[in-house]
């Protein structure tokens, strides 16, 4: 039987069971649609998350404290005071493959302006600060090396703050001298807007302002929380983590076989690890919305046994004029796959929707290519895999026997 044939049989034989073809189909659709948003949201999360971290800079390297035992007792690295201002003077000296740095001290608390207030977080930070995390100003200027030596009560803002405090993200506040835990901070300059990130974090609701004011006069301390270095470019950070490794160990006087009592993460390793996250969350949910795949073929398995059983006197009468049990065979294989392929392409579409509809409601969602190809083979394969033995049932029928079946 030519393809053309198989073609106009499968499609007489459906269209005479439509209310049954639909239902045969519709766990193709569910399964498929939902395989699509599955995997455009999970591949929509991960671009997310690489635009989000990219925009701190990829070549962003961060030393925090490490954990340490004493007395037996396994510390949390937020509770260690390992970095001093002689870690920073030493990599600021010696770091050949860094190109910006600076420590980090901060403090959460209320900032006001008059009758105004908001609650934030004040980053003690140094002037390379800005090209470091990729800030760039609206207005103003950024504190000076100066301002540093001094302790001075200077400040840039985000835009958040200037809208709390001031009724207006565009006003103009340089100049204007607000209040963080009593201390006055005169602002010199205001930060370029970045919105919130993909974890609904306000990147605008910060202020900045030189370490030593935030070490001395707010959050009084001598230890740094972290220290941000930009390498001088991505494919150097990891030597530039060695570099920083071993001039670290040598000011914390850290013997060969020790552990070290910091951590040095790169803005890739991050990367790569939220990127590794969300791909198993993606795996998990996919793997899910997968088993309504699987149902849906036994469905269709079920409806062409039950179809198989309808035509037998009609098998018997094609099998009397000279059909073969192949041609047979390829007959309900054929239709097994234009059911499953139809479900598919209708799958296919309804996840696009589903997929639009989740970036109208605020979800990143990316439909790849290859989810849509993967998802039209699979649906083939069910086709061909579940058809099979209904087609073999009909083949290897005696056609004498077929034509006497009531």
């Amino acid at each position: 039987m030519s393809f053309a044939n198989l073609l106009k049989v499968a499609f007489t034989a459906i269209m005479s069971n439509k209310s049954r073809t639909l239902l045969s189909t519709l766990g193709i659709i569910i399964g498929v649609a939902a395989v699509i948003t599955m995997m455009a949201i999970g591949q929509g999360s991960k671009e997310s998350i690489r635009k989000e971290l990219s925009k701190m800079g990829t070549n962003l390297l961060t030393i925090r404290p490490g954990a340490d035992t004493r007395g037996g007792v396994r510390l949390d690295p937020s509770e260690m005071q390992t970095l001093k201002v002689s870690d920073y003077e030493a990599i600021l000296s010696d770091a050949s493959l860094a190109r910006g740095i600076s420590p980090e001290v901060t403090a959460s608390g209320q900032a006001i302006y008059g009758g105004n207030n908001t609650t934030t977080t004040v980053y003690g930070e140094s002037p390379d600060y800005l090209d470091i995390k990729l800030w760039t100003l609206k207005d103003g200027v950024c504190f000076t090396e100066e301002d540093i030596k001094k302790s001075a009560k200077v400040c840039v803002v985000g835009t958040t703050i200037v809208e709390e405090l001031f009724g207006d993200k565009d006003f103009d506040a340089i100049g204007k001298t607000i209040r963080f835990k009593s201390i006055p901070m005169h602002i010199v300059g205001i930060l370029k807007s970045k919105g919130y990130n993909s974890w609904g974090m306000d990147q605008d609701n910060v202020i900045i302002a030189p370490y030593t004011t935030v070490m001395k006069r707010i959050a009084a301390q001598t230890y740094f929380n972290s220290i941000n270095v930009s390498a001088l470019s991505e494919e150097l950070s990891d030597d530039a983590i060695d570099e920083l490794t071993e001039i670290l160990r040598r000011t914390h006087k850290i013997k060969d076989g020790d552990e070290d009592n910091f951590q040095i993460r790169s803005q890739q390793e991050m990367m790569e690890t939220m990127t590794s996250t969300m791909t198993t969350l993606q795996t998990v949910l996919v793997v899910a919305a997968a088993f309504s795949l699987l149902v849906a073929g036994i469905g269709i398995m079920n409806i062409m046994l039950v179809s198989v059983t309808e035509r037998t006197k009609e098998i018997g009468l094609r099998m009397s004029v000279g059909a073969r049990g192949i041609d047979i065979s390829r007959q309900f294989l054929f239709e097994s796959i234009v059911i499953s392929l139809t479900g598919g392409v209708i799958g296919i579409l309804l996840g696009y929707l589903l997929s639009w509809g989740a970036v109208y409601l605020g979800f990143p969602a990316t439909v790849p290519l290859w989810s849509v190809l993967v998802s039209f083979c699979v649906c083939a394969l069910i086709g061909l895999v579940f058809g099979y033995i209904p087609a073999r049932k009909a083949a290897m029928m005696d056609p004498i026997e077929a034509i006497r079946y009531e």
